[in-house]
């Protein structure tokens, strides 16, 4: 039976995308001027394409849908200082693909100051540019790098009449993806609305898996869940691991048997708005979980749950990491798994044998979300509208001088967490996660 379907947050408005150009504008000089390109379709096969995902800078500045798009953002033009560069309108190719916004729907729909259709942009981006000292741009775009190019070089060819080509290029990632980091109120609810989307995906797996399901029926469930609530899809590839399968940190085939008496670990979140979810939750494929399955997960459930109570302004990545560490440690030795005093086995790396991984990244238009973990050499310091995973996990390796019961065991948990001003807000509280409630979900089946 279909699920209800949640009620849509409102999208971002167009004074929010103007804002976030003004303040990126504001930052430069005068004289200077911005160029970013939107993505391109990218060939599948043949004559298809995938579907169309527009890059994450260009939607943070623009919204604007549609691929083979350029900004061009120049401070203090009397005539406007947003200009995009879009497809031309074109009936025969909009009758096979769909409708395109052209120059005047990029304007009066997106709200920038002017908008030029793409059969312009190599005339006109040279005298827009005429006089402009820096160039900022992605300069890790060798596409975006070869227009700025093209364009100086025009500009210098005419320098005997007068033109002033840009001296100096310089990376606007940067500055745009420290602006990107802290959420506005609109980004977080899209955020909590993927994160919500993402829960009930993984509430409905945690219903669905019976000994004998394949790995991809799980994810068949998962990713009817993210569609029918109007997500795009995944924010990235599904992760459905059974068994020894979970010890496969980025494994995404997704084809073994679900086996009687193994785990499962489900890696996977929704995409609303070009937004992330990002959950993990490891569940035993027949509703109950072993002696050894629950004293392992136990462990990084007490992990997991420390570490979002951590968070906090003020609090580092680092120092949420750094309690990880220890409870994992601690942990691993109460269980057998390792032997000697807990800090004697974190100086010598020794529970990296089944924790390779770091506890937390930044999340938002991207799943690994943009934005400098440190600042001038030091970890940062979280800021309220942050958005960060916590996601500690163990991974058991099935060698002979591990303990049997816990051989081939790999167990993750994950949640998204918002830092407020006087705290934290978990965006995915949604999905249990504790032994007691999972297996009295999955009991209902």
């Amino acid at each position: 039976m279909p699920s209800e379907t949640l009620p849509r947050p409102a999208p971002i408005s167009n004074d929010e995308y103007r804002a976030r150009r003004r303040r990126l504008m504001d930052q430069l000089p005068d004289d200077s001027a911005i160029l970013l390109p939107g993505a391109a379709l990218v060939t599948r096969s043949r004559d298809s394409e995938f579907p169309f995902r527009q890059d994450s800078d260009f939607h943070y500045l623009t919204g604007f849908p549609e691929p083979d798009a350029l900004l061009l953002l120049l401070p203090g033009r009397d005539a406007g200082e947003s200009m995009l560069f879009c497809q031309d309108r074109d009936p025969t190719l909009e009758a096979w693909t769909g409708i395109r916004l052209g120059a005047e729907g990029a304007v009066r729909v997106h709200g920038v100051d002017q908008a030029f259709e793409n059969a312009e942009r190599d005339a006109r981006l040279a005298e827009l540019l005429d006089g402009r000292h820096a160039l900022y741009l992605p300069l890790g775009d060798s596409n975006a790098l070869a227009l700025a190019e093209e364009v100086r070089g025009e500009l210098a060819g005419r320098a005997r009449r007068g033109a002033v080509a840009p001296s100096a290029f310089a990376d606007v990632s940067e500055l745009l993806h420290e602006q990107r980091l802290v959420k506005s109120k609109a980004e977080l609810a899209l955020m909590r609305h993927a994160g919500a989307i993402s829960a009930r995906a993984h509430v409905r797996a945690m219903g669905a898996v019976l000994p004998g399901l394949m790995e991809w029926q799980l994810q068949a469930e998962l990713e009817h869940e993210f569609r029918w609530q109007g997500g795009s899809g995944p924010a990235y590839a599904s992760i459905v691991g059974g068994g020894c399968n979970a010890c496969v940190l980025h494994y995404i085939e997704n084809h073994a048997l679900l086996e009687d008496g193994a785990l499962v670990l489900i890696d996977a979140g929704a995409e609303f708005d070009l937004y992330a979810g990002d959950i993990t939750r490891t569940f035993p494929v027949n509703g109950r979980f072993s002696e050894a399955q629950r004293a392992l997960y136990e462990v990084v459930l007490v992990a997991q749950e420390r570490a979002v109570g951590a968070i906090r302004p003020g609090v580092t990545l680092a120092m949420i990491h750094e309690g990880v560490v220890h409870d994992l440690t601690a942990g691993l030795i109460q269980l057998g798994l390792l032997e000697g005093d807990v800090q004697a086995r974190i100086e010598d790396d020794s529970y990296k044998r089944f924790y390779l991984h770091s506890t937390s990244h930044w999340l938002g238009l991207d799943v690994h979300d943009v934005g400098s973990y440190r600042l001038e050499g030091q970890p940062r310091a979280l800021l309220p509208g942050m958005v960060l995973t916590v996601e500690p996990g163990l991974y058991v390796p099935a060698d002979d001088d591990v303990p049997e019961a816990f051989r081939g065991i790999g167990i993750r948990i994950e949640d998204d967490v918002a830092v407020t001003v006087d705290g934290h807000e978990v965006l995915t509280a949604g999905v249990p996660k504790r032994v007691a409630d999972i297996e009295a979900l999955m009991s209902r089946k």
